[in-house]
């Protein structure tokens, strides 16, 4: 047993040099942890009254573009042909491919959703959208923009969805979301029956930024204490509004500049779809394609 004598550990009694070499060690720690707190305080602060976040929808917030998902919601309770389906269909596609908001593509769908809601009353829009919603968009939020939400709402600050989408739909998934509310595209309506125009223009690039300049004076908010986040370029004027942008799932235009504003940088991709902005796993085309093929075709075989 002797000759394994070396395979047990002695026992040796702290030397002056190694309690000096501990406590240096621990010092060391602490102060890079203090120097990391200074460098980066708590956020959100808890309890800051005049502090809010405010977030994109489309692909920030949830998987692909709301208005496209009530477009397919629509549809099921029959409310346009399979050829508009195909046509809502294909703008999801592209949008989920090139992970960025094409102005033509976003216009049309507009359009196609004004056209389609025209005559119809608020009241019924609100309660489908409710039920589109658990259909079509609750498994598509991404839990770490949740998550981040969530960290405001927990400091006991409002959070507010900010999305060209319908300010009917984007309400809805903001009270799903159990957020404060939602700035949202307007469309007229007169005594409750949607007319098929706008009110003012979408809440889209710019519009954002004035919507929650606005936002933020009547409600008392200190813009350099809020927060913004969002996906898109596009949305740039808004985030350089707060005091703390985010860019969140950045397409490549966004990354490059919030990266030379050194703007903090989340996503919530995996695999090839991060490292190549904006392209999902063939999967997730693939899903939009079947299911809208299956749509089609069910259709056609009731008729």
């Amino acid at each position: 047993m002797a000759a394994l004598g070396w395979l047990t550990p002695r026992r040796r009694s702290a030397t002056a040099r190694s309690v000096l070499a501990g406590e240096a060690s621990a010092e060391a720690a602490r102060k890079s942890t203090q120097e990391v707190s200074e460098r980066e305080p708590a956020f959100p602060v808890p309890g800051d009254e005049r502090a809010a976040a405010f977030f994109d929808l489309d692909n920030t917030v949830m998987q692909g573009a709301a208005l496209f998902h009530f477009g397919r919601g629509l549809y099921k309770r029959k409310f346009f042909d399979t050829r508009e389906l195909a046509r809502f269909a294909w703008q999801q596609a592209w949008f989920r491919l090139a992970g960025v908001e094409d102005p033509e593509h976003m216009q049309e769908a507009r359009d196609s959703a004004l056209s389609i809601v025209q005559g119809h009353r608020v009241s019924e829009l609100q309660s489908i959208g409710e039920e589109i919603y658990d259909e079509y968009m609750a498994e598509r939020i991404w839990p770490g923009t949740r998550a981040l939400a969530q960290a405001h709402l927990d400091a006991g600050q409002r959070v507010w969805l900010v999305t060209a989408a319908p300010v009917e739909i984007a309400t809805v998934i903001a009270r799903r979301l159990g957020l404060t509310g939602a700035l949202g595209t307007v469309a007229e309506s007169v005594d409750g029956v949607y007319t098929g125009k706008l009110v003012g223009e979408p809440l889209h690039g710019p519009a954002k930024a004035e919507a929650v300049r606005a936002l933020a004076l009547a409600e008392g908010l200190d813009l350099s204490r809020c927060a913004a986040y969002s996906d898109s370029h596009n949305d740039i004027p808004m985030l350089s509004l707060v005091g703390h942008p985010y860019a969140i799932n950045p397409d490549s235009k966004l990354r490059k500049h919030a990266r030379q504003m050194d703007w903090r940088l989340r996503d919530y991709r995996t695999g090839r779809k991060a490292a190549k902005v904006g392209i999902p796993a063939a999967a997730g085309v693939g899903a939009v394609a079947g299911g809208t093929a299956a749509a089609i075709a069910l259709h056609r075989k009731r008729r």
